[in-house]
């Protein structure tokens, strides 16, 4: 159980100024999962995780809500290089050192207009990891600056922003455990208060015993 909540986080990545430049907003999940351990259902996965994700993202920070039981929210901030999860089941939040990533990136391929999201073209970044196979789909409508993302290692991102320079409007994540397609149904464009990147008041914060 350990090992998958550590793949959780990771996913979860997923499942990120000026719209120009940078964008910055609110982007809809919505995520469906399959199985592949028999004593874990696509349905406990659901329900572990949620099938809704709410992610706001200004400059280098961001900010994960899920409607599942175990992981509340994850957030990552820029001047620490550090994604913190808050699990429903503690009352401190877990951090992971983004500069820190076990996984591999083996082979990355670009195919170009491989889909249509809420009406934007997108290429498709295909990863081949030593975890799995990681897919990308992004549109230059909304560019992020890869620069500001250059040290989080951590599940890939750097890897995948270096190249789309842009947040996904879909992602599809292939482990040995499981698989979740995640797929904007919603973006916002708006401002967003720094407020919404910072630690909870009073939260304590501890390394993630599961990495």
């Amino acid at each position: 159980m350990k090992k998958i909540l550590s793949i959780l986080i990771v996913v979860t990545l997923a499942q990120a100024a000026s719209f120009a430049q940078s964008f910055e907003g609110k982007i809809i999940y919505q995520n469906t999962y399959k199985s592949k351990l028999p004593q874990v259902s696509d349905e406990q996965f659901t329900s572990m995780m949620g099938n809704t994700q709410e992610f706001f993202i200004k400059g280098g920070n961001y900010k994960s809500t899920m409607n599942g039981k175990m992981i509340e929210w994850q957030l990552y901030i820029y001047k620490d290089n550090k994604l913190y999860s808050k699990m429903s089941t503690t009352p401190n939040a877990y951090w992971n050192d983004a500069a820190f990533n076990k996984d591999e990136v083996i082979k990355a391929e670009v195919n170009k207009g491989a889909a249509e999201i809420l009406g934007n073209t997108c290429d498709e970044l295909v990863l081949t990891c030593k975890s799995g196979v990681q897919k990308f789909y992004y549109s230059p409508k909304f560019p992020l600056d890869a620069k500001l993302f250059e040290n989080h290692k951590f599940g890939n991102w750097s890897e995948f922003i270096s190249r789309a320079k842009a947040v996904p409007l879909k992602m599809i994540m292939d482990t040995p455990q499981f698989s979740i397609e995640s797929v904007a149904t919603e973006v916002t464009p708006q401002k967003l208060d720094d407020k919404n990147f910072e630690l909870p008041a009073g939260i304590k914060v501890e390394k993630n015993p599961y990495n």
